[in-house]
């Protein structure tokens, strides 16, 4: 299926394309197949993947009935402004769930890509890049959401935040194709702002929505861990963490509460 324009259960944003399909390998890998020929941002949404995968090349395991897409455009400007469009997915999936969850649903952004709802990890975002010598020619952004059941707790790290779902935290059966609509137009919402005014309002509103700000937290980086108090993230969008030794920014980590 492709289509765009007007949808029975919504207005799906002009000027998106979108392509969803019964079984696929992984939304990010058919969007790396497809990437060269797509002349506009296009949604590619799958109902059951044979072999996602999150970040660092773990396995994403998701429940069918659960939400997976990716999101494929050509993103203007250097790869590190390319990179701050996982605050943007954060928002677009946070305003998608609280307008169909409502208020009730308590939901918050953990760095760097992860939405929290009622203090559970219910969803993650995967920024991967296509192209050469330093340049970003497309920008794959892939997401999932348990809408219908987590993984279980023993394939979760160690220390990390549980998963949960949103039939289990709000007792609600959201259908993707419901989401999609919801989250492609969040999503093209806040791509606006940023591409018109910058990465200052997408910081302000993702600190609003951050979980454990000003609190403890731990950073694990690939040589070292590191402890200290959440103060916040960069015009770069780089963990600040008030140490000890002082204050430091990371630019990239697992984070553990």
């Amino acid at each position: 299926m492709s289509a765009d324009g007007p949808d029975g259960n919504g207005i799906w944003p002009e000027g998106i394309a979108r392509h969803v399909l019964d079984e696929v390998d992984s939304t990010s890998s058919e969007a790396a197949r497809l990437a060269p020929a797509l002349t506009r941002p296009t949604w590619i949404m799958a109902r059951r993947q044979t072999a996602a995968r999150g970040r660092r090349g773990r396995a994403w395991i998701s429940a069918e009935g659960n939400f997976a897409a990716t999101l494929v455009m050509r993103p203007a400007g250097a790869p590190g402004q390319a990179a701050l469009r996982s605050f943007i997915a954060a928002l677009a999936l946070r305003d998608a769930l609280a307008q169909l969850c409502g208020p009730a649903a308590r939901l918050s952004l953990k760095w760097p890509n992860d939405v929290l709802l009622s203090g559970g990890k219910v969803a993650g975002i995967l920024l991967e890049s296509i192209g050469q010598s330093g340049s970003v020619s497309h920008l794959a952004i892939g997401i999932g959401v348990n809408l219908i059941a987590a993984p279980p707790s023993e394939t979760v790290e160690s220390g990390a935040v549980a998963p949960v779902s949103v039939l289990g935290e709000t007792g609600l059966q959201i259908i993707p194709d419901e989401l999609l609509i919801h989250l492609a137009t969040a999503f093209a919402r806040w791509e606006a702002q940023f591409t018109t005014y910058g990465f200052a309002p997408i910081r302000r509103a993702w600190l609003a929505g951050a979980a454990r700000l000003g609190q403890p937290i731990t950073a694990r980086m690939v040589s070292e861990t590191a402890t200290g108090t959440f103060d916040g993230i960069g015009e770069d969008g780089a963990l600040i963490l008030v140490t000890p030794q002082g204050k430091r920014s990371i630019p990239a980590a697992d984070v553990f509460f």
